[in-house]
């Protein structure tokens, strides 16, 4: 047992980035006020932090009760959770009270997990679906489909053989395991990015040290990496340089078996451009802004395209945490605001209506 336990200690070193020590000391005895998963409750924490939101945790603590309120004080798992997580950090970013979710429900842009928990796709709550919540959410939606039953009983039978050879065609693939099929099926999404992330960056990440994946290099440490037999990179970080805060970028100064290189690497921590985005207009219902602060991964309107309520304009992702912006009223886009990979605020302007 002893050795088991020194391996777990090794291997936990190696994860201590995702360890909650880094942004929250201890707990608190308010757990009996906002009930919130012990296994959750760290996990919510990062993302707040990740988000900006860390100044607002107490905020964030109290609208998860309320969050759950409005969902129906549902039983939480894993999947369930998260959609009061995400309720009550969307809550927190725009300023809502339960009574202002239950009010302006039909024109707000909620999270997709909320959206699809309100559809059936989680299955049906234990007592059903909180009503006239549940209505109005889904009516703020185009062609939302509502789901009643278990959401597998609808579900196509699925043929492995034949994903394999779809997936072998979209990623260029000679072979596709087993494993790979499932990830595919039930995790398209964050398989598509480890996929783009292979192409991008090559198979010899996976050849890297775990402990310099997850936490970089310090200045004049060096790690050697094996790329194929009899061949091993030497690599030893020198220097980082500062940042350039109109791109976010920063130069990084290294050896390869004693050659220097440098290239320009995204700073994930670092300060977002400095330019000053414009702000939705509040007292306007055609002025959409950000619902939550995040990235613009897709936008799926036009200038000049005409669009009904509840037609989705774009979408944007942080801590995987999705939200689908629809438009709050009937019109005419007059001015798209952003573009794709964007960063955006609370409030900032994605586009206009008239």
């Amino acid at each position: 047992i002893n050795a088991e336990y020194m391996g777990w200690e090794q291997a936990r070193n190696l994860y201590a980035p995702f360890e909650a020590t880094a942004t929250l000391k201890s707990g608190g005895a308010d757990v009996y006020a906002h009930e919130i998963p012990g296994g959750q409750y760290t996990n919510l924490h990062f993302q707040a932090f990740s988000l900006g939101m860390a100044h607002q945790w107490p905020e964030i603590k109290k609208a998860f009760a309320q969050a759950n309120l409005l969902l129906g004080d549902i039983i939480k798992v894993t999947p369930t959770s998260k959609v009061v997580g995400d309720l009550a950090q969307f809550m927190v970013s725009n300023r809502l009270s339960a009574a202002d979710v239950q009010a302006k429900a039909e024109s707000l842009s909620f999270p997709s997990s909320v959206v699809e928990f309100f559809q059936g796709y989680l299955g049906q709550p234990y007592g059903g679906f909180p009503e006239p919540l549940r209505t109005k959410v889904l009516a703020s939606q185009k062609d939302c489909v509502k789901l009643e039953g278990r959401p597998g009983e609808s579900m196509a039978p699925i043929k492995f053989e034949e994903v394999a050879e779809v997936m072998k065609q979209k990623y260029c693939l000679r072979a596709v395991s087993d494993t790979d099929v499932m990830s595919y099926l039930m995790h398209p999404k964050v398989f598509d990015e480890f996929m783009d992330s292979r192409q991008r960056f090559g198979d010899g990440l996976r050849r890297l040290p775990t402990w310099a994946f997850f936490t970089g290099l310090k200045i004049g440490e060096k790690i050697e990496v094996p790329i194929e037999k009899g061949k091993v990179f030497d690599i030893k970080l020198n220097a980082i340089g500062y940042l350039d805060r109109t791109q976010g970028t920063r130069e990084v100064f290294f050896e390869i078996n004693g050659q220097p290189r440098s290239v320009s690497v995204q700073d994930k921590t670092g300060a977002l451009p400095s330019m000053q985005r414009e702000k939705a207009d509040k007292s306007t219902l055609g002025s959409v802004g950000a619902p939550m602060p995040g990235a613009v991964v897709d936008i799926r309107v036009k200038e000049g395209q005409a669009v009904k309520k509840g037609h989705v304009l774009a979408i944007m992702s942080a801590m995987k945490m999705e939200t689908v912006v629809s438009a709050p009223i009937s019109g005419v886009v007059k001015r798209l605001a952003v573009h794709t990979s964007d960063m955006l605020s609370t409030n900032d302007l994605i586009c206009l209506l008239e």
